[in-house]
Protein backbone atom coordinates (compact mmCIF):
# COMPACT_ATOMS: atom_id res chain seq x y z
CA UNK A 1 0.00 0.00 0.00
CA UNK A 2 1.31 3.55 -0.79
CA UNK A 3 1.74 6.11 1.31
CA UNK A 4 0.12 9.66 0.67
CA UNK A 5 2.76 12.45 1.03
CA UNK A 6 2.25 15.57 2.11
CA UNK A 7 3.05 18.05 -0.56
CA UNK A 8 6.05 20.22 -0.06
CA UNK A 9 5.97 23.30 0.82
CA UNK A 10 7.44 24.62 -2.88
CA UNK A 11 4.45 23.05 -3.83
CA UNK A 12 2.40 24.50 -2.15
CA UNK A 13 3.39 27.83 -2.46
CA UNK A 14 2.60 27.43 -6.62
CA UNK A 15 -0.66 26.39 -5.73
CA UNK A 16 -1.44 29.02 -3.83
CA UNK A 17 -0.17 31.58 -6.29
CA UNK A 18 -2.35 29.97 -9.15
CA UNK A 19 -5.10 30.23 -7.18
CA UNK A 20 -4.10 33.87 -6.19
CA UNK A 21 -3.56 34.65 -10.40
CA UNK A 22 -7.02 32.68 -10.94
CA UNK A 23 -8.89 35.09 -8.50
CA UNK A 24 -7.16 37.91 -10.25
CA UNK A 25 -8.26 36.57 -13.52
CA UNK A 26 -11.77 36.02 -11.99
CA UNK A 27 -11.87 39.71 -11.10
CA UNK A 28 -10.39 41.29 -14.25
CA UNK A 29 -13.19 38.88 -16.39
CA UNK A 30 -15.82 40.40 -14.33
CA UNK A 31 -15.06 43.57 -13.30
CA UNK A 32 -13.15 44.73 -17.04
CA UNK A 33 -16.93 46.33 -17.85
CA UNK A 34 -17.32 48.57 -14.90
CA UNK A 35 -14.15 50.40 -15.86
CA UNK A 36 -15.36 52.92 -18.30
CA UNK A 37 -18.54 54.31 -18.99
CA UNK A 38 -19.33 52.97 -22.21
CA UNK A 39 -19.07 49.58 -20.89
CA UNK A 40 -20.68 49.83 -17.86
CA UNK A 41 -23.83 51.08 -19.88
CA UNK A 42 -23.39 47.08 -21.29
CA UNK A 43 -23.33 45.47 -18.10
CA UNK A 44 -25.75 47.40 -16.76
CA UNK A 45 -28.08 46.19 -19.16
CA UNK A 46 -26.80 42.76 -19.03
CA UNK A 47 -27.25 42.66 -15.32
CA UNK A 48 -30.42 43.78 -15.79
CA UNK A 49 -31.83 41.40 -18.56
CA UNK A 50 -30.52 38.92 -16.11
CA UNK A 51 -31.91 39.64 -12.90
CA UNK A 52 -35.41 40.29 -14.48
CA UNK A 53 -34.89 37.32 -16.36
CA UNK A 54 -34.72 35.11 -13.18
CA UNK A 55 -37.59 37.24 -11.35
CA UNK A 56 -34.74 38.55 -8.58
CA UNK A 57 -34.98 41.91 -10.14
CA UNK A 58 -33.04 44.37 -12.36
CA UNK A 59 -30.09 47.46 -11.37
CA UNK A 60 -31.94 50.78 -11.05
CA UNK A 61 -31.34 53.45 -14.00
CA UNK A 62 -28.07 54.51 -14.05
CA UNK A 63 -27.21 58.13 -12.70
CA UNK A 64 -23.95 59.93 -13.12
CA UNK A 65 -22.75 59.24 -9.52
CA UNK A 66 -23.78 55.21 -10.22
CA UNK A 67 -21.82 54.95 -13.46
CA UNK A 68 -18.93 57.26 -11.23
CA UNK A 69 -18.70 54.57 -8.73
CA UNK A 70 -18.96 51.71 -10.75
CA UNK A 71 -16.09 53.27 -12.80
CA UNK A 72 -13.98 54.18 -10.00
CA UNK A 73 -14.31 50.39 -8.50
CA UNK A 74 -13.79 48.93 -11.88
CA UNK A 75 -10.46 51.17 -12.80
CA UNK A 76 -9.11 49.98 -9.47
CA UNK A 77 -9.73 46.25 -9.22
CA UNK A 78 -8.44 45.56 -12.94
CA UNK A 79 -4.98 47.30 -11.77
CA UNK A 80 -5.37 45.15 -8.54
CA UNK A 81 -6.42 42.00 -10.72
CA UNK A 82 -3.27 42.91 -13.48
CA UNK A 83 -0.69 42.87 -10.74
CA UNK A 84 -1.68 39.95 -9.70
CA UNK A 85 -1.72 37.79 -12.23
CA UNK A 86 1.75 39.64 -13.70
CA UNK A 87 3.52 39.32 -10.25
CA UNK A 88 1.98 37.19 -7.80
CA UNK A 89 2.55 36.76 -4.74
CA UNK A 90 1.60 35.58 -1.41
CA UNK A 91 1.21 38.38 0.43
CA UNK A 92 -1.43 39.74 -2.40
CA UNK A 93 -3.44 36.68 -1.36
CA UNK A 94 -3.34 37.95 1.93
CA UNK A 95 -4.48 41.40 0.90
CA UNK A 96 -7.38 40.27 -1.67
CA UNK A 97 -8.69 38.08 0.41
CA UNK A 98 -9.06 40.69 2.95
CA UNK A 99 -10.46 42.77 0.57
CA UNK A 100 -13.02 39.94 -0.85
CA UNK A 101 -14.51 39.85 3.48
CA UNK A 102 -15.17 43.51 2.69
CA UNK A 103 -16.59 43.08 -0.89
CA UNK A 104 -18.87 40.01 1.04
CA UNK A 105 -19.51 42.47 3.90
CA UNK A 106 -21.02 44.95 2.01
CA UNK A 107 -22.65 42.75 -0.71
CA UNK A 108 -24.65 41.19 2.00
CA UNK A 109 -25.22 44.55 3.64
CA UNK A 110 -26.69 45.54 0.02
CA UNK A 111 -29.16 42.46 -0.35
CA UNK A 112 -30.48 43.12 3.57
CA UNK A 113 -31.36 45.97 2.08
CA UNK A 114 -33.39 45.38 -1.00
CA UNK A 115 -30.46 45.16 -3.71
CA UNK A 116 -31.57 42.77 -7.02
CA UNK A 117 -30.65 39.25 -5.70
CA UNK A 118 -28.16 39.28 -8.96
CA UNK A 119 -25.61 39.93 -6.11
CA UNK A 120 -25.95 36.61 -4.97
CA UNK A 121 -23.75 35.16 -7.26
CA UNK A 122 -21.07 37.86 -6.74
CA UNK A 123 -21.28 37.24 -2.80
CA UNK A 124 -20.92 33.08 -3.16
CA UNK A 125 -17.52 33.88 -5.22
CA UNK A 126 -16.72 36.82 -2.90
CA UNK A 127 -17.07 34.69 0.11
CA UNK A 128 -15.53 31.68 -1.24
CA UNK A 129 -12.38 33.21 -2.76
CA UNK A 130 -11.69 35.04 1.01
CA UNK A 131 -11.78 31.66 2.62
CA UNK A 132 -9.68 29.74 0.10
CA UNK A 133 -7.47 32.81 0.19
CA UNK A 134 -7.43 33.51 3.91
CA UNK A 135 -7.40 30.20 5.16
CA UNK A 136 -3.68 28.85 4.89
CA UNK A 137 -2.57 32.08 6.70
CA UNK A 138 -5.06 31.51 9.27
CA UNK A 139 -4.00 28.02 9.82
CA UNK A 140 -0.24 28.73 9.85
CA UNK A 141 -0.72 31.37 12.27
CA UNK A 142 -2.15 29.09 14.29
CA UNK A 143 0.68 26.63 13.84
CA UNK A 144 3.59 28.87 13.95
CA UNK A 145 4.16 30.60 17.35
CA UNK A 146 5.98 33.19 15.68
CA UNK A 147 2.91 34.48 14.06
CA UNK A 148 4.51 33.90 10.86
CA UNK A 149 2.44 32.11 8.03
CA UNK A 150 3.26 28.52 7.66
CA UNK A 151 1.42 28.51 4.17
CA UNK A 152 2.42 30.01 1.91
CA UNK A 153 5.74 30.32 2.75
CA UNK A 154 8.21 33.52 2.08
CA UNK A 155 5.14 35.58 2.07
CA UNK A 156 7.70 38.43 2.82
CA UNK A 157 10.01 37.99 0.10
CA UNK A 158 7.24 36.84 -2.28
Amino acid sequence: MSRVRRPSEPSRRDFYLRLVRASAWYDLVVTAGFATPWTYALVHGVLTSLGEALGVGGLPQADPMQVLYANLLGSVVVVWALLRIVRPLPVHGLFDGAARALFALWQAYALTQGATGVLWFFLVVEASACVAQLLPWWRGRAADATGAPVLPPRAARG
